[in-house]
């Protein structure tokens, strides 16, 4: 059985990762239903020893599974309260359980582990579990759940969460979820969450830093930060729009998925925002007291609409996610008083112009996943869509997409039938163009029409 093999005992490709790029991740002949999480971290050691409880609904018979973990000592496993064997060859926990499981049956898999978490290495760097100077934290798209709790790391197994970390008193710590309680103890405190919506593991994250909780802007969504104290005075202006920012983006694509949005800003420097299920977390090189990242702002937080409450069923759809967070921050530009997203496509138009023309973007190639070009000419596609159905059909569109598919995996070939219900004539030519060819379309005319309400820009 190869690292990307589904369940052997079953029939040949009968249920396998349904990944194309990554199908060394994920695995097959069963669906997560829930991880219970319970985990103790060591943050001076960097050490941590978990006990992860999975359940699981077996999809074919199973005389033995597999899961990705990353570089930990197993020290025991057991599938229904029973001893199994296993073998962990990093970074798959292969796993025979006492007797088969039948097709249908939901069954508990119990993994206790320990060891000092590291990254897992990919086409775009180290990605995972990560130290900081003084903390901790977790950036797992696409391939690094697996540094910090066995999963089925395949996007389109969307599953529920109980987490429980236990870390020294003075250290704060900001899962993905809900907080359910937190109990302070001898030098510790444990932090329990909860997480109700379907989630991707690589959308599940924890943040251990000295951060103080603060609530970040008033409005229907619980809106919370966690900050290092010496970044607040530069926060709170860069931050200050932020309830506008998610009143606005409300009206574009509807309601908030998730019960809250947290922000947790590291006092380490980052590349890019990381993006988690109800959460990003900036680096404190992206607070600077002028707002010259603010378009980031907007960047995360309309991945909770598309990205995470939306959930690509594969990589290759990559486009869903960051075209249209893209788009979100040209029409918040438009919105706040600042380019249009009309002149935001001009511009990007006569850059992309300027490069090379090798990439389709509905099907980019693993390496090129996080290619710029898949980000701009993504929201250039939705930029020819709005002139080409006119503006009215458009957020309609957007609205009813995230509405009829919230908290369930989507791929491009439903976005393009979902489109064409809002269209007077086929949109084939407009999808292959922007979507399948790699060769530049012209940029649309914008013609005079009233823009919608919310939709400035």
């Amino acid at each position: 059985m190869t690292p990307a093999a589904g369940p052997v005992g079953a029939a040949p490709g009968a249920d396998h990762s349904a990944d194309s790029y990554l199908p060394g991740h994920g695995n097959g002949g069963y669906r997560v239903l829930h991880y219970d999480l319970d985990l103790d971290y060591r943050i001076t050691s960097n050490r941590l020893a978990g006990k992860a409880v999975i359940t699981a609904r077996a999809t074919q018979s199973l005389s033995r599974f597999t899961l990705d973990l990353g570089r930990f000592r197993v020290q025991d496993v057991r599938v229904d309260g029973r001893p199994a064997k296993f073998a962990h060859r990093p970074d798959k926990l292969r796993i025979k359980p006492e007797h088969a499981i039948r097709h249908g049956a939901i069954f508990k898999i119990e993994i206790r582990y320990a060891g000092k978490p590291v990254p897992i290495s990919g086409h775009w760097g180290d990605i995972g579990w990560d130290e900081l100077t003084d903390g901790a934290l977790v950036a797992s798209q696409p391939i690094g759940a697996p540094s910090w709790f066995p999963c089925n790391d395949r996007p389109d197994n969307k599953a529920t969460f109980w987490v429980k970390v236990a870390a020294a008193s003075p250290y704060t710590v900001v899962v993905t979820g809900d907080l359910v309680t937190r109990r302070r103890g001898a030098g510790n405190t444990t932090w329990v969450y909860e997480r109700n919506e379907p989630t991707a593991p690589y959308l599940m994250g924890v943040q251990v830093g000295r951060y103080e909780l603060v609530e970040l802007a008033a409005g229907r969504v619980v809106q919370r930060a966690a900050i290092p104290p010496r970044v607040q005075d530069v926060f709170w202006y860069d931050f200050g729009r932020h309830g506008e920012i998610m009143a606005d983006l409300e009206r574009l694509f509807g309601p908030y998925p998730f019960p809250e949005y947290v922000v947790v800003v590291v006092d380490d420097d980052l590349d890019d925002p990381i993006e988690a299920q109800g959460m990003s977390v900036f680096g404190r090189n992206h607070v600077d007291g002028q707002r010259t990242h603010e378009r980031l702002i907007v960047h995360e937080l309309a991945h909770q609409w598309f990205g995470n409450s939306l959930t690509v069923a594969d990589w290759r759809h990559i486009w869903l996610n960051e075209g249209f967070a893209t788009y979100a921050e040209w029409l918040w530009s438009g919105a706040s008083g600042g380019p249009s997203a009309a002149a935001h496509a001009a511009q990007w138009h006569a850059w992309l112009a300027t490069q090379p023309a090798d990439l389709a973007i509905g099907d980019p190639g693993v390496e090129r996943m996080f290619d710029p070009l898949v980000y701009k000419r993504g929201a250039l596609t939705l930029h020819a869509l709005r002139l080409r159905v006119g503006e009215a059909a458009f957020f309609a569109l957007l609205r009813s997409w995230v509405a009829e598919h919230q908290h369930q995996t989507v791929t491009t070939e439903q976005f393009r039938e979902h489109a064409g219900r809002f269209a007077t004539r086929p949109l084939d030519d407009l999808f292959i163009a922007w979507l399948d060819r790699p060769e530049l379309p012209p940029l649309p005319r914008n013609p005079d029409r009233p823009v919608a309400r919310g939709a400035r820009g």
